[in-house]
């Protein structure tokens, strides 16, 4: 009867804490009031956009293939369609396509805030063309949405933010705080030779920002699991990023007399290993503040789950890896992407490589991602080596700052009822090369992206709503109000 009752006291224990845990796990969103109304002619900015994704601002890894008269172009247009801000706030021309503007702050102990976004885009896939409703560089504003290849990344941001600005100019808005607007032009292909040297060139004058505002978040409906309202995912972390090529060298030869293991055989292994080995996940860091932000708003039971993670973090895990999205977000993931090898049916190559790309999770590093790659590989036939410019994981950005709080009411203020939670960003963006200027880098453009959109942005029939680019115009007028002060 002792151990009997020693086993109920013990569960009576557990439930209680469980409870008690769940009882204090309360929500973190910020209480909004209704706001007054600017009014923004959705019909006019939708003009504004539609022409903007007129010019063909295409990247390419050689930089010799991009037009470089499209960006001049754009240049020209963005100043006959914003004359307030041309007038007001300086313009900078940085190595030859981006552009650095400068609203001057009314109080120079404040320290400035940046908004950037980027004017250039993915080029569209040879042969999908005739998939695109519209065509990706004709702006077409039709059946309530403006279509093209940037509407959603990130054209949207360039011209949103410019438009926010030049209308609180009309209003006689002026800032506080100092506010720099950065858009590079090579970010689809790395931002080296953009947003890198805008900011040193902020450096070099040794300007240090509040915070950072760049893409990598949106507001998703339907796509955060267990929450019926829209969630508006802000990135306040980046994973790192690292490409390793896998090469075999053998004697070759005819196929008609293989050898025990060929090269293919012995590459085709390496990649097998990796997939079947990956770095172990976890539920700590930028993941738990994303816990923490939409576990309250969920039902009793998924509440309580991600209130009392060391109880139920084996069930969470297991949700989680159903969904390659969610599952991204637990570790760094492994996605073998190149595989060259052999010129003709009957003869063995005796070379073969593969390039496996790696998206680091913070605490991971590039090397510990190279010792895991050669250990779980262990085979001395494969060598393994890094490809191209890799760069390590982000900081992680304060959820506790004042600008995050401001980020967050203005998104409840713009698009009232939404869930506004902290998140891992998967993709590389051009904030990183703005880390040296400030610990506060978020990543957020408030486009609506249910789960069949998520495969437009890169992909066919990219698109935003006139309604929602009347809303992203409206949010960024807001958070200047809120965060320039």
């Amino acid at each position: 009867m002792f151990v009997l009752g020693v086993i109920i006291v013990l569960i009576a224990v557990l439930v209680g804490s469980v409870l008690i845990r769940t009882a204090q796990f309360t929500s973190k969103q910020v209480q909004v009031g209704t706001i007054t109304e600017h009014p923004v002619d959705a019909d006019s900015v939708a003009q504004h956009l539609s022409r903007a994704i007129q010019f063909q601002t295409v990247s390419y890894q050689d930089p010799e293939k991009c037009d470089k008269n499209e960006f001049s172009a754009l240049h020209a247009y963005l100043e006959e369609a914003f004359p307030e801000i041309h007038t007001t706030l300086t313009k900078e021309v940085v190595n030859e396509f981006s552009l650095l503007y400068i609203w001057k702050g009314t109080n120079p102990s404040l320290e400035p805030m940046l908004l950037m976004a980027h004017l250039d885009v993915v080029p569209v896939e040879p042969g999908t063309e005739p998939l695109w409703t519209y065509p990706a560089f004709e702006g077409k504003i039709a059946d309530g949405f403006i279509w093209g290849r940037g509407s959603m990344d990130i054209k949207v941001g360039v011209v949103g933010i410019l438009e926010a600005v030049e209308h609180l100019i009309k209003e006689g808005f002026t800032p506080a705080r100092t506010v720099y607007l950065a858009f590079g032009h090579d970010e689809e292909v790395g931002g080296l030779n953009g947003a890198s040297n805008i900011a040193l060139l902020l450096k070099s004058r040794d300007v240090l920002l509040e915070y950072v505002l760049d893409e990598g978040g949106s507001i998703t409906e339907g796509i955060v699991p267990g929450v019926s309202a829209p969630v508006a995912l802000v990135g306040v972390a980046e994973k790192g990023y690292v490409s390793l090529e896998l090469t075999v060298e053998t004697e070759g030869g005819h196929s008609s007399m293989p050898p025990k293991d060929t090269g293919i055989g012995i590459l085709a292994a390496a990649i097998h290993a990796l997939e079947e080995n990956q770095m172990p996940g976890s539920l700590k860091g930028v993941v738990t503040h994303l816990f923490d932000y939409v576990g309250p708003e969920m039902d009793f039971v998924k509440k309580m789950a991600f209130a009392n993670v060391w109880l139920f973090g084996w069930l969470i895990k297991r949700q989680l890896k159903k969904s390659p999205e969610t599952h991204a977000m637990l570790h760094t993931t492994t996605a073998p992407t190149i595989v060259e090898g052999g010129t003709k049916e009957n003869i063995l190559p005796k070379k073969v490589k593969a390039v496996v790309n790696f998206r680091i999770l913070p605490g991971d590093t590039i090397k510990t991602v190279i010792d895991h790659a050669r250990n779980t590989i262990n085979d001395q036939r494969v060598k393994v080596n890094t490809v191209g410019q890799g760069w390590e994981p982000s900081g992680v950005s304060d959820i506790l700052s004042p600008r995050f709080t401001a980020l967050q009411k203005s998104i409840r203020e713009i698009f009232p009822g939404t869930v506004v939670a902290p998140y891992l960003v998967s993709g590389a963006t051009d904030s990183r090369h703005y880390a040296q200027l400030t610990r506060n880098v978020y990543k957020f453009v408030p486009v609506i992206a249910r789960p069949e959109d998520l495969k437009r942005v890169h992909g066919v029939n990219e698109r935003i709503s006139v309604k929602n680019f009347q809303q992203c115009v409206t949010f960024y007028m807001q958070l200047i109000r809120n965060s320039a002060l």
